[in-house]
């Protein structure tokens, strides 16, 4: 019988050494990505890390699963067959009464005895079409063969762009339409904390339990009243091959986004947050659509701040306060009286008190032109002076240009 050996006193100082150097504390830190990822994460839904080797998704997801007390399962997509997510065929003594079921691979199974646990599929977009296409059902069904996965595992993919990954291939628009989209980049100063030994600590949203009906309302509100006012956004499949392989808008990626408002909403997220996530599931341009509509669906109506414009209370940002104006202007337009057309004035000079001048120059014009005869002018219109030059020397501008271009 082979004798036990001690091992080597220099081994086991340099076993001691790499111990050493794998220890490390987490820290709180604001970090946007990590929060929309484990937003993301809360809401069940799969998710997508892009970026380039070595920029830390594998080292982002092993702490993600400790953070969260999941167990981690990290499957290497490209490495497998087909039949090791549609499940393996085994024949048993009478196929023509019993069928052939499908057997599931190992780590399924342990994934179902645990109950619970965190899904990496890694170096997805090395996964030839073949493996692609039968990694739908598990992405959207959570389905391995016969096997059903638990409500408690999360899953989680990482993938290179194709320009990077070895072998890479684009990603089967079926599949992409399944994930949330996240770009992962590396920040210096996380990545210079983490190699001293204090990573950013990855925790699940706190949501407000008093907040949960509202933020489902608030959620379905947004994307329907897009959806209404945008039809042709309901789904809207790119041309582009390699757009394809990414985020765009299908009654699956809308379905996704009302869950990630409402969870965000109930949470609190930031609207960075909220960009970060909504872009990733719709595509950049409907995602910013949807987030101009959030924008303004707080906004006070235009009837409520032409009833009592003294008491109104105007947004801060200055788009959103354009808006605003815009569509108190508007509302005089449809319905115009004398006293609504007062009611606009004084609205105006409201915020003037806190808007630049050039805010004001397109509101205020336009509502100078809704006057009728028998409408005396305000005695506040002195106030719009600044706002009216604006406008004259825009437009004394713009008539120059074509006769300085002639000239030359």
């Amino acid at each position: 019988m082979p004798s036990s050996v001690s091992p080597s006193p220099q081994l086991a100082l340099a076993d001691r050494l790499l111990h050493l150097l794998k220890e490390s504390r987490t820290e709180p830190r604001q970090d946007l990505q990590v929060e929309a990822l484990t937003l993301a994460v809360a809401a069940d839904l799969p998710v997508l890390l892009w970026g380039e080797p070595g920029i830390g998704k594998t080292a982002a997801l092993t702490q993600l699963a400790t953070e969260l007390d999941l167990p981690l399962t990290t499957v290497i997509a490209s490495v497998h067959e087909p039949s090791d997510f549609s499940g393996l065929p085994v024949i048993g003594d009478d196929p023509a009464a019993q069928g052939v079921p499908l057997a599931p691979p190992d780590w399924a199974v342990r994934l179902v005895r645990q109950g619970r646990g965190l899904l990496f599929l890694d170096e997805l977009s090395t996964a030839p079409p073949a493996v692609q296409a039968a990694l739908l059902r598990l992405v959207l069904e959570r389905r391995i063969g016969s096997l059903q996965l638990p409500p408690g595992v999360r899953i989680v993919a990482a993938a290179n762009p194709r320009a990077s990954a070895a072998d890479g291939w684009e990603l089967s628009p079926p599949l992409a339409n399944r994930f949330v989209h996240l770009d992962w980049v590396h920040d210096a100063e996380v990545v210079v904390r983490g190699l001293g030994g204090v990573w950013p600590r990855a925790e699940l949203p706190r949501l407000d339990a008093e907040r949960l009906p509202a933020a489902v309302e608030f959620a379905r509100r947004a994307v329907c009243g897009l959806l209404t006012v945008r039809p042709e956004l309901t789904h809207r499949l790119p041309s582009a091959e390699a757009r394809r392989g990414k985020a765009w808008p299908s009654p699956r990626s809308w379905e996704m986004t009302v869950r990630l408002l409402a969870f965000g909403s109930a949470a609190g997220s930031s609207r960075e947050v909220l960009s970060l996530l909504v872009r990733g599931t719709v595509g950049d341009g409907p995602g910013l659509e949807l987030l101009a509509t959030v924008d303004r669906m707080d906004l006070p109506a235009p009837e409520d701040l032409l009833a009592d414009p003294a008491a109104a209370v105007l947004p801060e940002r200055g788009d959103l306060r354009q808006a605003v104006l815009d569509g108190v202007v508007a509302a005089v337009r449809a319905r115009p009286t004398r006293e609504r057309w007062d009611s606009a004035w004084a609205l105006m000079a409201r915020a003037l008190e806190t808007s630049p001048p050039d805010l004001l120059v397109v509101p205020v014009t336009t509502l100078a032109s809704l006057r009728q005869d028998a409408w005396d002018v305000p005695e506040l219109i002195h106030r719009f002076a600044g706002a009216l030059q604006v406008s004259r020397r825009a437009e004394r501008s713009a008539a120059r240009v074509p006769a300085v271009a002639g000239r030359r």
